[in-house]
């Protein structure tokens, strides 16, 4: 059998969730429903209302506009941002749907878009969170709409067909990357829809000679599938304490204990340096620009350290700037060789006293390894809250509710 086959089979399998991983599929749901509320309310999503689109594209703009959505690290792929969006407005069309049918197919849509991630050989040339996260949605909703394993094919092929995204829009830090998403998550929709009105698509879309594999970015497929079913890869997702490129939150997590712990300050600190793989450098080591856009300054360490440092935190409105200290920070490339490395990162803090603070960062918070405690939860949900007043409430206090039960 093929690797397509085995992935195909596991969309369809009649999955029992197993008690951790329903809570942990839960968990990410509730995260990305709160920072859907906040980025729902943001001034670019305010623009986006103003246009022609639907509710999947909608879902999948505000999710990841802030930057604030979970993320599986070593997949380097927003897995729950197009799944949740898609499956959100398919569960609004149907009505509602069965709460333990919706969580299992967000942790199927979300296994194969991670898994398509951590096949990947080489570092990103396309957007991998909208070309990985079309066919893990489209594939959740085929399941979720109880579409038959021999058309599930053709739901693969559709959204392969669909699928695009420009890591161009990255390195610009343009406001297209949650346009991209967008993008991602209604064609997963069309993709289930046209094959429920008969339509097919081509088959062999990730292993064939004009496959994924060979146009989007080259992957070994045995990678994922040896452990598929056996491995959730949901309960590897990490989740975002801060609005901010994931590759910015090692050090600003460094920076935030440090402050905490009173060994830093705005006043006291002379410049700092992030020395880190190549993605990190490539995400979030551009150089601080005055009057920069929202979508830049959320991927810009230089922008976001000065205000961790002075506020204890990020706020996603990111509306001042430091330039002072921002001129002085820099992201350096160490010798790691891994085009999708997030760590290990060293982080060096020089005072203006002449002393200096270095500490390895192995991990990020909000990753399995580093995981949130209960208040940076709550600091978390209470910011959203805070931006999201006239929202319906069930967002935050009863989430399933609010994906399965529209009203």
């Amino acid at each position: 059998m093929s690797h397509t086959s085995d992935i195909l089979d596991f969309a369809a399998a009649p999955h029992a969730l197993l008690s951790q991983v329903r809570d942990d599929a839960l968990r990410l749901l509730a995260d990305t429903l709160a920072v859907m509320a906040a980025g729902a309310n943001s001034p670019e999503a305010q623009k986006l209302q103003r246009t022609p689109t639907d509710q999947a594209f909608f879902n999948g703009f505000a999710i990841h506009c802030l930057e604030w959505d979970a993320v599986h690290e070593p997949a380097v792929v927003h897995a729950l941002s197009v799944v949740t969006a898609a499956l959100l407005a398919i569960s609004n069309r149907k009505g509602g749907c069965k709460a333990d049918e919706l969580l299992t197919a967000l942790a199927v849509g979300v296994d194969i878009a991670s898994g398509l991630g951590l096949s990947a050989t080489g570092p990103m040339h396309f957007f991998r969170p909208a070309t990985a996260g079309i066919i893990g949605a489209a594939l959740a909703m085929a399941r979720l709409e109880g579409l038959p394993r021999n058309r599930m094919a053709d739901v693969l092929g559709l959204a392969y067909s669909f699928a695009g995204g420009t890591m161009q829009a990255h390195v610009e830090a343009s406001i297209a990357l949650p346009l991209q998403i967008g993008r991602a998550a209604q064609g997963a929709v069309q993709a289930v829809d046209l094959v429920k009105a008969g339509m097919s698509g081509p088959h062999n879309v990730l292993e064939g000679p004009f496959g994924y594999s060979k146009l989007v970015e080259p992957l070994d497929l045995g990678r994922y599938t040896a452990n598929l079913g056996k491995v959730w890869r949901i309960s590897e997702v990490s989740i975002k304490p801060y609005p901010s490129g994931r590759a910015s939150h090692g050090a600003l997590g460094v920076l935030a204990d440090l402050q905490n712990e009173g060994a830093v300050s705005l006043d006291t600190v002379l410049s700092v340096e992030l020395f880190a793989p190549p993605l990190i450098h490539r995400l979030v080591g551009r150089q601080y620009q005055h009057d920069a856009p929202m979508s830049y300054n959320r991927l810009c360490l230089a922008f976001l350290a000065p205000l961790m440092l002075r506020d204890g935190h990020i706020d996603p409105r990111l509306n001042d700037a430091i330039p002072s200290l921002a001129e002085k920070v820099t992201v350096i490339l160490d010798e790691n060789p891994d085009g999708n490395a997030m760590s290990p990162q060293r982080l060096v803090v020089r005072l203006k006293d002449g002393s200096t603070i270095e500490r390895k960062i192995e991990a990020n918070l909000g990753s399995p390894d580093v995981p949130m405690s209960l208040a940076q939860y709550a600091a978390k949900y209470d910011l959203c809250r805070a931006l999201a007043p006239n929202c319906d409430s069930r967002l935050f206090d009863d989430p399933l509710s609010y994906a399965t039960d529209p009203r």
